[in-house]
């Protein structure tokens, strides 16, 4: 089956929406229908899934919990930060793509900044651990959702209670990571460009320090290796699959070589020189000696 990846809110993953019978080409903006009405968002790829991956009922994100906060009250959400892939998925349709009138009915900057500053100043008066990042209208006007983040779980109820009343709408909270965040709010790297996950990425790799100690970067420092996120950064996983092919060709360390006819042992590697430093244990004298030597120097 062929569908959309239709991203929404810019702190959302993608998510897969039925095409039907309608012709799209990536970067345009389409009305899909949510759980609680439509909205507008724009179309960031394709993919071709198994039917059999499909349910028909539920919702297709992780880690949702809802709660009722009293019965004149509309649902509230609140959404971990985003993790896996679900085993089935509820495709949803793409309604059709978008009219200038869907577009008047979008909320200007002003008044999502307005939004934002009272959520907010609600949030300090009741001195909740959380940081507000962003907030999102539904096209129909029936929801807005804010994206937060915090160290662990905040009780936000008062907080939902009083948006409530305020905006009468359904109020969803939603938590994202400390990348979303980047995402969303975007800078500029150590390399002098545009965060990549502001520009491209859509989907967060998991960067782990062996990435780095692979990539013999790690002794720079972890400022070094981090981004504006404070985590590591995500190009790291770029080039792992090169280094890896390129390790792949030099002996492990500890190996026992012999180098113009001398015994030594490897100590160290040189990744991308495609060199190894050699500790020789032969002669008294050169017990300790430490050299390094071009693996290829005998090819050349």
């Amino acid at each position: 089956m062929r569908v959309a990846e239709v991203q929404i809110s810019p702190w959302d993953k993608p998510k897969y929406y039925e095409i039907g019978d309608l012709t799209l080409e990536k970067g345009e903006r389409v009305l899909v229908k949510v759980d609680q009405g439509s909205d507008i968002g724009c179309v960031v790829g394709f993919a071709d899934i198994e039917v059999s991956n499909i349910k028909k009922t539920g919702v297709m994100t992780a880690g949702v919990e809802e709660t009722k906060i009293n019965d004149n009250e509309p649902e509230t959400i609140e959404t971990s930060e985003n993790s896996g892939n679900e085993s089935q998925m509820d495709i949803k349709p793409i309604l059709r793509k978008i009219t200038h009138h869907d577009l008047d009915k979008v909320p200007s900057s002003e008044e999502k900044k307005q939004a934002l500053e009272f959520c907010v100043s609600v949030k300090e008066k009741y001195d909740l651990p959380m940081k507000i990042i962003d907030v999102h209208f539904t096209s129909d006007g029936s929801r807005i959702t804010f994206a937060f983040i915090a160290d662990g779980r905040v009780d936000f109820r008062e907080l939902v209670k009083e948006l409530t009343r305020h905006f009468g709408r359904t109020i969803r909270l939603q938590q994202i990571g400390i990348r979303d965040e980047a995402k969303v709010m975007g800078d500029y790297g150590h390399c002098g460009k545009q965060l990549c996950c502001k520009r491209f990425l859509k989907n967060f790799k998991s960067i782990t320090s062996e990435m780095a100690e692979l990539q013999q970067c790690s002794h720079r420092g972890s400022e070094r290796i981090s981004g504006v996120c404070g985590r590591l950064m995500c190009c790291l996983a770029y080039e792992e699959d090169g280094y890896e092919e390129l390790l792949k060709k030099l002996p492990a360390v500890g190996t026992k070589v012999n180098v113009d006819g001398k015994r030594g042992v490897v100590v160290g590697h040189h990744v991308l020189k495609q060199s190894v430093d050699v500790e020789f244990v032969g002669d008294n004298e050169e017990r300790g000696t430490i050299v390094e030597v071009d693996i290829n120097r005998n090819n050349k």
